[in-house]
């Protein structure tokens, strides 16, 4: 039984599909996806938000600042601001940042959700702000993910890394995804 052949697909699909009809995604393009989706659930129940992505770029998710930047028109049509940091602690601040909307007479939105990125070993580096935005909590109406690169086998690193040990620290909650679908 061979595959059925769709015409009508197109490269962009994967960032547009809906329904029940099944997309392909790599793991990196499945993380681009994930804040679009957010919005529009957001916009769906009738919410005022907006997305905030910053974080480290090199290896292991040296991918994800990349397709972020190539999907930049559709970030903007959807509110979602990608400013890539300096480094992990000022990336992880500025997302920290975005999770005060509530605290500003005139914010612009309901609430912001945020993701940041980084290396095993940033995750280490920013541990204050990280410890510092989780003790803060996140506004009513936003959020934020935390993406650690680690890389075990140091197929990318000078040195092994894992990010688990610093999260329970944190006492930050961990998604361990077995595949792209759960992602």
């Amino acid at each position: 039984m061979g595959s059925i052949p769709r015409i009508d697909a197109t490269l962009d699909e994967r960032f547009e599909a809906r329904g029940a009809e099944p997309v392909l995604l790599t793991g990196i393009q499945a993380l681009v996806r994930l804040p679009l989706l957010r919005r529009e659930l957001d916009a769906a129940a009738g919410l005022d938000t907006a997305g905030f992505i910053a974080g480290y770029r090199g290896s292991p998710l040296g991918g994800y600042d990349k397709e972020l930047a190539k999907q930049k028109a559709r970030m903007d049509a959807a509110r979602i601001v990608v400013r890539p940091g300096l480094n992990e602690d000022l990336a992880a601040t500025a997302v920290w940042g975005s999770q005060m909307p509530g605290l500003r007479e005139r914010a612009k939105h309901q609430g912001v959700f945020g993701i940041w990125y980084g290396k095993a070993p940033g995750v280490d580096r920013s541990g204050d702000a990280i410890r510092h935005a989780n003790s803060a909590g996140v506004s009513t109406y936003g959020g934020v993910l935390a993406l650690a690169g680690d890389d075990p086998t140091a197929k990318s690193s000078t040195i092994t890394s894992g990010s688990e040990h610093f999260f329970i620290d944190l006492e930050i909650p961990m998604l361990d995804p077995s595949d792209i679908a759960e992602v």
